[in-house]
């Protein structure tokens, strides 16, 4: 799997803040139809303690990941519920098993052999983007299961 740049990024989260909520929608729509279960997963109650900002935010950041991916990849298998629960396990066992204090600390353990680690970036910064700021959209309580959820996606889309 072909390397992810902060420019393919940068370039797909300028493209979608262009786009009219019609054309957005349709995105989220071609998301949904080529990875139906990967989309379920993220719309399912398994994320009911985020907010509703939250949830929408993961929605975006996630249309923002896979569009990123396929822009650089081409075309991808769907992923299935195995290989999502089983990235996702694997993910929560690092993150338990850091003894790191602070939350961005903890997340060091992820980019150590990874090769996707501007995805990995643009995770972790969405999830501490204005940490300290009450205005945040990402709560303290909400930082851990978008940034799974993100890792997690990445992981079984790219193979990882």
């Amino acid at each position: 799997m072909k390397f992810v740049s902060e420019k393919i990024i940068d370039a797909v989260i300028d493209e979608l803040e262009n786009y009219s909520d019609e054309q957005y929608e349709t995105q989220m729509e071609a998301f949904a139809e080529e990875q139906p279960v990967l989309f379920a997963w993220l719309f399912s109650e398994h994320f009911e303690l985020l907010n509703e900002e939250e949830k929408g935010y993961l929605q975006y950041l996630s249309l923002i990941a896979w569009r990123s991916i396929v822009k650089t990849n081409g075309n991808l298998e769907s992923a299935s519920e195995e290989q999502i629960g089983l990235a996702e396990e694997a993910n929560y066992a690092i993150l338990d098993a850091s003894n790191a204090k602070n939350f961005r600390d903890r997340l060091n353990e992820f980019f150590e052999g990874s090769d996707q680690e501007d995805l990995l970036a643009f995770a972790e910064e969405a999830v501490l983007e204005d940490e300290d700021d009450p205005e945040s959209i990402v709560t303290k309580e909400g930082k851990e299961p978008i940034f799974i959820a993100l890792k997690t996606m990445v992981d079984v889309l790219t193979g990882e």
